[in-house]
């Protein structure tokens, strides 16, 4: 069952991927444009030259520190490679440096130690106040680089392992001191690529660059059990001109989601997330949404446009996440070209979201929640179509749908409160919130940097058009 399982994911990321790229392909941002993994490194070093053992066993740490160190000295010298060669390589947690490309071996897996003690405890997050789980202070990413810049963490798909499955233990038994951590974690870095790897059982979230700027991550696989909790795959997180594409990722918790602070701490940071493409991914997840927004968003996030996105059995589908308290905004926000199929809410977005940091959040700093686009929609075997609530006297603003047909399974396949905007060609009809006619001067955000008048807005038939070759297919491996 599980290599069939493995088989038909396999088959669905490859037809995903073709089939977005010939009929939704974009240009890429051009913030990545000039961002690859290929970047020659006139100095290379192998792990195993600095003592590592690759029988998944023996502690490796010292040996990537040492290896690390040494490079480091190659840095005004063009950079420098690290090659982590085919075997299991058990370490704790370690520091990148800048001008430095880490790769893997198609058959090299990095293994996280299972002893706490091998993964640091670090400062929380300035726009988080304190850890994200608990109070204080949490535990170093397996990976972790602050302050760096020309950082390459590729391969010929090898694999990171956090053996993530003693940590949800811990969080399920409530016997964590401290914040779980993430595989990858990159804070105050510009210019970082992550490609062509496998990530699995990360202990929490899985890709998390923080304040940072030109990321570029594509071609990645993500994978925990559905049941994992909190294992994120892609989290840019107060963190600017980002591409995230080409990747297929099964886990516990939302697929792809945007973050930027926490409540009274992200205020005061004010760090927003912005200029973000995201394109071709496909993924499950049984315990959240396939790509999200918040619910820490309150440094703002804007101007994000996502395309080619494919979600089966999943919870949600999109979904924005806030609550009074948050301040901050969501706002330029364009979904289009999505297919779902066996999705519980299809389209969701909650303005009483909760979870705060600590109690001194201030209650009327309201989110901005404006300029959302999501057009171009199929789903099959859809619960409920949406739940869109906004917060009693911060109506939720110009939220457009367009050519949406979600095969509903509900009497009552849409709940609107507390929100306005407009509507064009969904099915199920939806909520009168969403009107079909836009006043004079109310507008539609069309994934540029501006948005342009509803009534203007080309109408496009491409979903309706592709709806049964895809879905189709996909109902084979439902």
């Amino acid at each position: 069952m599980m290599s069939r399982s493995a088989s038909a994911l396999q088959a669905l990321l490859v037809f995903a991927t073709v089939f977005a790229a010939t009929q939704w392909a974009t240009s890429s941002a051009m913030y990545c444009n000039d961002l690859t993994a290929s970047v020659h490194r006139p100095h290379s070093v192998s792990i195993t030259e600095f003592g590592a053992v690759n029988d998944g066993v023996t502690l490796n740490t010292k040996a990537f520190k040492n290896a690390i160190f040494y490079l480091s000295s190659f840095a005004d010298k063009g950079g420098a490679e690290l090659f982590v060669p085919a075997g299991r390589w058990l370490t704790g947690s370690f520091n990148l440096i800048s001008h430095l490309t880490v790769s893997l071996d198609a058959d090299a897996v990095i293994i996280g130690s299972q002893d706490s003690s091998d993964w640091p405890v670090i400062d929380p997050l300035p726009s988080y106040g304190r850890g994200r789980e608990l109070p204080g202070k949490r535990h170093q990413s397996l990976i972790f680089g602050s302050n760096l810049t020309d950082v390459i963490i590729t391969g010929a798909n090898g694999t990171i392992d956090g053996q993530g499955e003693l940590w949800w233990n811990w969080f399920h038994n409530h016997t964590l001191n401290y914040t779980r951590p993430p595989l990858l974690e990159l804070m105050y870095s510009d210019r970082v690529v992550i490609s062509n790897l496998t990530f699995m059982n990360a202990p929490f979230w899985n890709i998390h660059p923080v304040y940072c700027s030109q990321v570029l991550v594509q071609h990645l696989t993500i994978l925990a059990p559905i049941s994992s909790p909190n294992t994120d795959g892609i989290d840019p997180d107060s963190s600017s001109n980002v591409c995230i594409e080409d990747c297929y990722i099964r886990n516990g918790d939302d697929i792809v989601v945007i973050k930027s602070g926490w409540d009274e701490y992200g205020i005061s940071f004010a760090h927003p997330s912005s200029n973000i493409s995201i394109r071709n991914i496909t993924g499950q997840t049984r315990n959240s949404a396939g790509i999200a927004f918040g619910s820490e968003m309150s440094g703002g996030i804007s101007d994000v446009r996502a395309e080619g996105l494919r979600f089966i059995n999943s919870v949600h589908g999109i979904r924005i996440k806030t609550a009074p308290g948050r301040g901050g905004y969501v706002k330029n926000i364009y979904i289009a070209d999505v297919s779902m199929d066996n999705v519980s809410i299809a389209i969701r977005i909650t303005g009483n979201y909760g979870e705060h940091p600590d109690d001194n959040y201030d209650k009327n700093a309201l989110p901005v929640i404006s300029n959302i686009t999501i057009k171009n929609v199929v789903g099959v075997n859809i619960g409920t179509a949406g739940m869109l609530l906004g917060i009693q006297g911060d109506i939720f603003s110009n939220i457009c749908l367009s050519n949406v047909s979600l095969s509903s399974k509900s009497a009552d396949p849409w709940n609107c409160s507390l929100v306005e905007g407009f509507s064009n060609s969904v099915a199920p009809e939806i909520c009168e919130q969403l009107r079909p006619s836009p006043g004079p001067g109310q507008v539609c955000y069309d994934g540029n940097s501006y948005p342009v008048p509803a009534a203007q807005q080309p109408y496009k038939s491409g979903a309706t058009r592709l709806q049964n070759p895809f879905l189709k297919f996909i109902s084979l491996y439902s």
